[in-house]
């Protein structure tokens, strides 16, 4: 094999944390090579060391027969590799060939920008690439499949030997994916190379060549796609895991409490569920499944285009959040620091502000009672904090998501939206909110929750509901949730999906 990338024994550590130890990747010239593995195997922190991101600790990388190891972002740029980040790094509001041509313009001796020249250059990059974009139109103004394809274009433009692809058909339609695997094979045929980041493995087995399979900062497996399946990379990807599930405890479920009818919105299509009182239920699917979408529409946060949401039998028509949290739903958001920490407020204070805003004809809050009741709440849900005059942000990651918890049951919420609850909490403080979420759900309460970690949902989900881009593909009971099972689903591996 004609080899244009070689890394060899790489690695990396953040703070004494090693994540890359000895990790090998090798890359033919004219080849689609396939890098996979769950979050956190550490496939970004290698294509960052590869584009001059991060400095590696140890290792080699071979680039084009030149040592390029621990390289500059723009001395990797000029060797010919680019990396297509899923989040799109275009500026909106400047016109097509200048994002093209933006810090590289074409200029007069005198200084003039060649506007014209730019433009014509863009159109013959466009006509090689088969696709109709006018160089003069405002990026904010293109579709999401002409915005991959411009970042694409850039890359070719200046000559990228190697395109890294990150996720690339995440917001793509099916037609869309065709023309952009059209564009990857015509580009291929020329010898171009490319590193295709993505857990989708129908779009895996049907545009790369070979894979490497990287677990915990590990290398794992590489090999041939022709030569292996769906299931046996999955299996590699996820390993012989064990999953500590003792947390969970089966119980007796009420009545059905919200239903869910062909509900059509944001990401998500045709949804028809229904969730019992006192039953945890997880979500999950890929980055972009659908599962954070249909939580804030189900919250009101976002609008349904079509089909109903009911709760206790009652439809909730024109829904809002106002609406939504009178019929006792609440919703715990990810990104628990942007989106629901008042950081210049005392926990108290973060505590009692959605039951405030819920009984806004209240306007008078009474201190000693809303003392009184974080008192009982810190009990209950063993919140670790000095006082409550204190700032938000003087607690842990896992104690602030205990007081958002509070904040919603001082509305007395009867169902619980919890967007990945345990993002950025370290491992003891997820045991505490694995507890919480089976407390709560003996005392009655409905949870949803939405999670990418398997073994989370073991611990606490009585039934596990499967998306994959956008649809409900298979639903799960207790004792069928493994890493394997989920992940067949969740990257469309399996054949006998329930759509």
């Amino acid at each position: 094999m004609d080899e244009i990338l070689q890394m060899r024994n790489i690695h990396k550590a953040f703070v004494g944390v090693k994540v890359l130890k000895g990790v090998d990747l090798t890359i033919g010239r004219g080849e689609v090579h396939a890098l996979l593995g769950e979050n956190g195997a550490g496939k970004s922190t290698l294509m960052n060391i590869l584009t001059g991101v991060y400095s590696m600790d140890e290792g080699q990388v071979i680039f084009d027969g030149e040592d390029i190891s621990n390289c500059s972002i723009r001395e990797s740029e000029d060797k010919g590799i680019a990396f297509v980040h899923q989040e799109l790094s275009l500026f909106n509001d400047l016109k097509v060939y200048e994002n093209i041509f933006f810090n590289k313009e074409l200029t007069t001796k005198g200084g003039s920008l060649k506007k014209n020249e730019m433009i014509a250059k863009c159109r013959e990059v466009f006509e090689k690439l088969g696709v109709d974009i006018d160089p003069s139109v405002t990026v904010e103004h293109l579709t999401a499949s002409e915005k991959q394809t411009l970042e694409i274009a850039k890359a070719i433009f200046f000559e990228a030997k190697l395109l890294i692809l990150d996720e690339p058909t995440t917001a793509l339609s099916n037609a869309e994916i065709d023309h952009l695997f059209q564009i990857i094979e015509n580009l291929k045929a020329e010898g171009k190379s490319f590193i295709f980041i993505s857990h989708k493995m129908p779009e895996i087995f049907r545009i790369a060549d070979r894979y490497t399979v990287l677990r915990n900062g590990e290398f794992i497996k590489a090999g041939n796609i022709a030569e292996t399946n769906a299931q046996e990379v999955t299996s590699t990807m996820v390993g012989a895991t064990f999953s500590n599930a003792e947390i969970y405890r089966t119980r007796e479920l009420g009545e059905p409490i919200l239903e869910m009818r062909a509900l059509d919105g944001k990401d998500f299509h045709d949804v028809s569920l229904s969730v019992r009182r006192g039953e945890v239920l997880a979500l999950t699917g890929l980055q972009g499944a659908g599962c954070s979408e249909l939580m804030q529409c189900v919250f009101g946060e976002l609008p349904s285009f079509s089909g109903t949401i009911a709760v206790e039998g009652e439809e909730l028509t024109k829904n809002t959040i106002h609406l939504a949290m009178k019929r006792k739903i609440a919703y715990l958001p990810t990104n628990r620091r942007e989106r629901s920490a008042m950081p210049d407020l005392s926990i108290l204070e973060n505590m009692y502000i959605s039951e405030h805003t819920l009984s806004g004809k209240k306007p008078i809050i009474n201190r000693a009672s809303e003392i009184a009741k974080y008192d009982a709440q810190k009990e209950n849900l063993s919140i670790k904090a000095e006082h409550y005059s204190d700032l938000i942000l003087s607690l842990s990651g896992g104690n602030q998501q205990k007081v958002f918890f509070a904040r919603w049951l001082n509305t007395d919420a009867e169902i619980l939206l919890l967007d990945n609850p345990t993002q950025g909490i370290d491992v003891g403080a997820k045991a505490e909110i694995y507890k919480l979420i089976l407390k709560l759900a003996e005392s009655g309460k409905t949870i949803v929750i939405n999670s990418q970690e398997i073994p989370e949902i073991q611990r606490v989900a009585d039934r596990c509901v499967v998306f994959y881009s956008g649809r409900i593909v298979k639903t799960l009971p207790h004792d069928q949730i493994t890493e394997h099972t989920v992940m067949m689903y969740a990257t469309n591996a399996a054949e006998d999906s329930e759509e």
